[in-house]
């Protein structure tokens, strides 16, 4: 899938269709699923090993899962089920199965995000590297061929500049990985010019810097730029912006959680866009998906988590 391509005229479904395809063209990987123990994280789990996507360690109350398979008409025969009292061991316990390495992918089942974040960064038995983790929604927008990015939404509330670092090459990363080439990264803010009365705007002058010196890697930069003048080339040509990113941005770095995650839902509410969600920066791709989400949007999730898992794995970018 060429993050290059222009025309406007596929339908949102299409680019989300695309990235399960090449997932489902790879060797399924171990997930742990945690605490999927209501219909929709139990389906989106048994549908992603159905098709072939991920072979599932579902950890939870056994008795529950099983109540809610047979609630659901959902088949766990097969399946490996770990059997832990709660959520909270739920979580601990799917994060020491990927840490021992018996699985490549983490997946949140129906126990709260900060629930299975909090053991993940655990300093002693977590996931943690040297990057801050950090989420970033794929998101499926009518009207625009390809994906967009954008990062962070849902993980870190105020980052500062260094956290801002790991975001940005958490993204590119994911974005490489998955064989979408060099990314246009939009550092967002209000405004395309640098003002003291707007801290953002020196962030995302110093980010571009940081990048010119290599302290980022790996995709093109730009900012500070607003929204118009990061995706319509109209907007920034109208402002007189010259630059390879501005009105062609793949990846929009937002300024906090706030901002982004009122982008993201302001794309999936009032323009129809289709979200898949995915934490970086651990050992692995953590899958993290709301209630909320459509089937579509569950399987792109994991088919993403999946090929960024081979992609890791063998230091090969897959060509989506």
């Amino acid at each position: 899938m060429s993050s290059r391509s222009t025309p406007a005229s596929g339908r949102k479904h299409d680019k989300f269709e695309r990235l399960i395809d090449v997932a489902k063209a790879l060797p399924a990987v171990s997930a742990a699923v945690a605490h999927p123990c209501d219909e929709p994280s139990l389906t989106g789990a048994i549908e992603a090993a159905e098709v072939g996507l991920i072979k599932p360690i579902l950890v939870g109350p056994k008795q529950k899962i099983g109540a809610v398979a047979e609630k659901a008409g959902l088949s766990i025969e097969g399946i490996e089920i770990i059997d832990v009292p709660h959520s909270h061991a739920a979580a601990a316990k799917a994060v020491e199965i990927v840490r021992t390495g018996r699985a490549e992918v983490l997946m949140k089942g129906s126990l709260h995000s900060d629930e299975l974040l909090a053991e993940v960064t655990k300093r002693d038995t977590g996931l943690r590297t040297g990057r801050r983790i950090s989420h970033v929604f794929i998101m499926a927008v009518p009207g625009r061929e390809q994906t967009l990015f954008i990062t962070d939404a849902a993980v870190n509330i105020f980052p500062d500049l260094m956290a801002k670092r790991d975001i940005v090459q958490n993204a590119i990363d994911l974005f490489v990985g998955l064989g979408l080439g060099t990314p246009r990264v939009a550092i967002l803010s209000a405004v395309e010019t640098v003002t003291i009365e707007i801290p953002s705007t020196i962030e995302a002058a110093a980010l571009c810097k940081m990048a010119d010196r290599g302290q980022i890697n790996g995709g093109l930069l730009d900012g500070p730029l607003a929204f118009d003048n990061a995706i319509s080339l109209e907007a920034a040509q109208i402002k007189g912006i010259k630059s390879e990113v501005a009105g062609r941005a793949d990846i929009l770095v937002v300024p906090n959680l706030e901002a982004g995650n009122m982008l993201a839902k302001n794309l999936s509410f009032l323009a129809n866009a289709d979200a898949a969600g995915i934490v970086l920066g651990a050992r692995v791709p953590i899958i993290l998906t709301s209630r909320a989400d459509n089937v579509l949007a569950r399987m792109a999730s994991c088919a993403i988590a999946v090929a960024y898992a081979h992609s890791l794995r063998t230091h090969m970018p897959i060509r989506a």
